[in-house]
């Protein structure tokens, strides 16, 4: 009998039942916007701040309405103007090239290696290009951060890191987003913490976190962040820094909060279904697993693997002959961007060059999501219909 998977590949994990309580609390008294308190009160948002610099170990957090409005912020805050050149992969996903977009800047893409991390050799190239890297955790692998850092900053170019991926993952110990100057994340549903949208900018120094705040709309009321800077590192800056309202609410720094506390739990739980899944996956004919290196501590919220120098026909029937056995799996190899699986030559606001040697890995790339409301037997039948549909056709075409 062929075995079939029946469960979902968008369902998340339901609120925490103190995060539904605590939104609860703000819908009943009504002040929803963070700036919107009783007297004595400290707003659900400037809590989740402070509590989730102290999770990163940052000095200062600002919570924002996406994590695309977060990394176009941090562009803004570092001085990047139009016309402006910024480095930045070429595998991610659209709202990375949006950002830069957004600020009316143009992206310089790097390419991408088998370890899906960002080509250091590429970008070792490409350092004069730009004075700023908006840098892409993609689906969660971290480059040598070491490396990186290194060479950015003998090249005086300064680094963000878009840890959409990445919340709660580490380099060497350190955690993702705090390598560089500013680090972004995002709340949107299919991340580490859920409000439907929503973001995080956190870094340890005054002037960017005092121009990310007056950017993001606090008019004159920055005083009452917890985890911003000193009222003087606004004093120039809040007669010259235009109002771009991006804040986060109240109602969603409620349901934030609790999550952000039990995150390294969560995390946990998606690696063992991360690890379940690819040892499923290990050996099988004709496909790579990407091996993640001692360096870095991962979570496991995706998993990707390589058909490397398959057609595309070849590629598409295993995606065909997993959905009929009920498995998604995305594919970046196709000529047209379907739902998120677009890449650098599909953005036409963004001008490119192909690559190559990036391009034969992107033709390659199969990335899969890893819901936590997944079993461990769930992940071992997913890994068995993966297993047997990816040897079937590798044989058929051998």
């Amino acid at each position: 009998m062929t075995e079939t998977f029946t469960g979902s590949f968008t369902q998340q994990d339901p609120i925490p039942e103190t995060g539904i309580e605590a939104a609860l609390a703000v819908l009943r008294h009504g002040r929803l916007h963070r700036y919107n308190t009783a007297p004595g009160e400290v707003s659900e948002t400037a809590l989740l701040e402070q509590e989730f610099a102290a999770s990163v170990g940052a000095q200062y957090c600002l919570a924002v309405a996406s994590g695309g409005y977060a990394m176009a912020t941090a562009l803004r805050a570092v001085g990047v103007k139009p016309g402006d050149h910024v480095l930045s992969n070429a595998f991610t996903l659209a709202p990375v090239p949006g950002a830069i977009a957004a600020v009316g800047a143009v992206p310089v893409f790097v390419g991408v290696t088998e370890s899906l991390t960002i080509d250091l050799d590429d970008l070792e190239a490409k350092l004069d290009h730009a004075r700023v890297l908006l840098l892409s955790h993609m689906r969660g692998h971290i480059c040598d951060m070491d490396r990186l850092m290194a060479m950015c900053d003998a090249a005086s170019v300064t680094v963000i890191e878009d840890c959409a991926h990445t919340m709660g993952a580490a380099w060497n110990g350190v955690p993702s987003g705090r390598h560089g100057a500013i680090g972004c994340y995002s709340c949107q549903t299919y991340k580490h913490v859920n409000s439907g949208e929503g973001g995080f900018l956190v870094t340890d120094d005054p002037h960017l976190a005092a121009k990310s705040v007056m950017l993001s709309g606090s008019y004159m009321l920055f005083e009452r962040h917890l985890a911003a800077p000193p009222k003087e590192a606004f004093a120039d800056l809040k007669y010259d820094t235009p109002n771009i309202s991006g804040r986060m609410d109240n109602l969603r720094a409620a349901i934030l909060r609790p999550q952000v506390a039990d995150l390294a739990a969560q995390c946990a739980r998606w690696n063992e279904r991360y690890y379940a899944l690819e040892a499923g996956l290990r050996d099988t004919p004709g496909l790579k697993v990407i091996d993640r290196p001692a360096q870095e501590t991962i979570v496991g919220s995706s998993i990707q693997f390589l058909l490397l120098d398959w057609t595309a026909a070849a590629v598409q029937e295993v995606i065909k002959r997993c959905l009929a056995r009920g498995v998604e799996l995305k594919w970046f190899g196709a000529a047209e961007p379907v739902a998120f699986t677009s890449r650098y030559d599909s953005w036409r606001y963004a001008p490119s060059t192909p690559m190559a040697a990036s391009d034969r890995i992107l033709a390659g790339v199969v990335d899969m999501r890893v819901p936590l409301t997944f079993s461990l037997d769930d992940c071992a039948l997913i890994a068995r219909i993966i297993r047997g549909e990816v040897s079937a056709v590798y044989q058929a075409t051998a």
